[in-house]
């Protein structure tokens, strides 16, 4: 990801390699005009000209100085790019994670999008800058000890050459305790959050001593790994002593012998400036990012990519990986139930009264269910469970004959669409909010929506379809609406709508819900009011017992909770011989 974010911005690479050769001016010069104001200057008694080739130093410091402010800008065009990049994969995989069926919140997803991201950020731009400052400043330097002489940039550079070869060898120890700090310090984020999130029950259960054993472990475990990860640093000064002092020690040893062979005493003056302001400044700065921004940054970013979509999509995968499922084809729709759940037990926590237990239900394909029941007896559950957005403790859940648990994410998008109770609306046009779930839509089967689900008024109201929208300034039903007609519009066979017209009118409810029993495919209604029921083929009753399903009939003479849902409590056994036929 690294190498393809910097070939993306190599204009922006480019010229930021260009102000890292301005800014080496001074390295590259200091040792030959010093030599210059020694031998030509103070050593031959003219002082104006040795002051001369320092002022001529000083301007390359200048002109150097001015190019290390460019050199920021030119940092900032390839470093804030990549780090929305990654910001981007950190959301998407944390949502993918949590939307999937059986997936859950990742509350280390926080972890990485706050600390670790910034530890990306800026250890990708302190590589950057450490690995140009290495290559241009010890390369201007060596350019000018084989300017100076020949030998004296071998004996330099054998020492560099063993300083880095001791502390590449080291780099991959390094990465592993690197590694083992950062998923110690991300376990310990999730060990503690899910001890505050669980306190109540914790103190309930009389926990209290296992879960502070445990987030103690996870803090030792962490503390363990800063302090290897700590001790590393001793590698570090040892690739620095050989690389970058050593080469200060061989010159000064060897200095007789250089001006035995003819070396001036001011070549070996520049030289000692080359190795002392230019290859040990550069190696240690390489030795510090590298062993401590740039591991960080590696593991990190490892970390992030880890969790992040691309990790186990097939798309990204080689050949060899298994291809997404397909969605069904209509001819298997036309054999197989819409909906199929079987020995289906589900509740919010292990011992807790499970809210469905041993559930059985056949949707047929083209059906309307309508689920009704007091508050709290699991009809939300239910619709969660049969859009594969949570996972059932037991039994298995069907869409058109296909697994729901075995469905891919936008597989399962293409089976079933959920309304929940708080729509969700964007800004922008109203177009653009009805098109959500079916891009490739035209305007006229927009038009055509808005009459069938009696939303004309409220786009007239907005001002056309173009018109802009502000969820803010919208009511609640007017939200509902807009993301009824969306779902209306969805290529999805299956609509569940989980309370989603509680804040329609009735008569208005009652148009939604009619258009969508028009719709080709089935339709599940988790009732708000009774007359959704009366509207349905088929009734499901929850109360806290045995489901019941049936007709609005049968419902009437074996349902005790749907006679007082619909108020009859005077004639329990009403027949339908004697009562209205019902409309719709």
């Amino acid at each position: 990801m690294t190498w393809r974010a910097l070939r993306a911005r190599r204009r922006d690479l480019a010229r930021l390699c260009g102000w890292s050769l301005v800014e080496s001016l001074p390295a590259l010069l200091a040792g030959l005009l010093v030599a210059r104001a020694v031998d030509e200057g103070f050593l031959a008694g003219r002082l104006l000209h040795g002051l001369a080739w320092l002022a001529a130093l000083a301007v390359a410091v200048l002109v150097g100085a001015a190019a290390t402010g460019r050199t920021y800008r030119s940092l900032g065009a390839v470093v804030e790019p990549f780090r929305d990049e990654v910001a981007a994969q950190v959301v998407q995989g944390a949502l993918r994670e949590a939307t999937r069926a059986g997936g859950r919140p990742d509350s280390a997803a926080v972890t990485r999008l706050t600390h670790q991201m910034e530890i990306v950020r800026d250890t990708f731009a302190g590589l950057l800058m450490v690995t140009r400052g290495f290559l241009f400043s010890a390369g201007a330097a060596l350019l000018g000890l084989l300017a100076l002489a020949p030998v004296v940039a071998a004996l330099a550079a054998a020492p560099l050459v063993a300083g880095l070869a001791v502390f590449l060898a080291a780099l991959p120890a390094m990465a592993a305790h690197q590694r083992a700090y950062v998923r110690a310090g991300e376990q310990l984020g999730q060990s503690a959050a899910a001890a505050l999130a669980g306190h109540r029950d914790v103190l309930a259960c009389g926990a209290q001593a296992r879960v502070t054993a445990d987030v103690e472990r996870r803090v030792s475990a962490q503390a363990a790994a800063e302090r290897t990860l700590a001790r590393m640093a001793a590698i570090r000064s040892l690739s620095l002593g050989i690389g970058g002092w050593l080469p200060l020690v061989v010159l000064l040893a060897a200095a007789p012998w250089l001006v035995e062979r003819g070396l001036t005493a001011g070549a070996v003056l520049g030289a000692l400036i080359y190795v002392s302001t230019g290859l040990q400044p550069a190696l240690h700065t390489l030795v510090q990012g590298l062993g401590g921004g740039g591991l960080r940054y590696a593991v990190t970013l490892e970390n992030i990519l880890r969790a992040g979509p691309g990790s186990d999509d097939p798309r990204r995968s080689g050949p060899a990986t298994r291809t997404p499922r397909s969605r069904p084809s209509s001819g298997l729709l036309g054999r197989s139930p819409a909906v199929e759940v079987r020995g289906l037990t589900f509740g919010y926590g292990p011992r807790a009264r499970p809210v469905l237990r041993n559930f059985s239900l056949t949707l047929a394909d083209g059906e309307h269910l309508a689920v009704v029941g007091p508050s709290g007896a699991g009809k939300s559950t239910l619709a969660a469970l049969i859009a594969g957005l949570v996972p059932p403790q037991t039994g298995t859940v069907h869409l058109a004959g296909a697994p729901v648990a075995d469905a891919e994410p936008d597989v399962l998008a293409g089976m079933r669409v959920l309304v929940p109770q708080e729509a969700y609306v964007f800004t922008g046009s109203l177009a653009d909010n009805l098109r959500y779930l079916r891009p490739d839509v035209d305007d006229h089967t927009l038009e055509v929506t808005l009459d069938a689900l009696g939303a004309r008024p409220l786009a007239t109201r907005l001002g056309g379809l173009g018109a802009s929208v502000a969820p803010a300034l919208l009511s609640a039903g007017e939200r509902q609406l807009i993301a009824a007609a969306r779902a209306w519009l969805a290529p999805a066979p299956l609509m569940i709508l989980d309370e989603a017209t509680c804040h329609l009118d009735p008569a208005l409810e009652a148009t939604v819900e009619s258009a969508f029993a028009r719709r080709p495919g089935s339709l599940v209604v988790i009732a708000h009011r009774i007359s959704s029921a009366l509207r349905a083929d088929r009734v499901l009753v929850l109360d806290g017992d045995e489901p019941v399903l049936g007709t609005h009939w049968q419902l009437m003479a074996r349902s005790a909770t749907y006679r007082a849902l619909v108020g009859c409590w005077d004639d329990p056994m009403l027949s339908p011989r004697t009562a209205p036929a019902r409309r719709g």
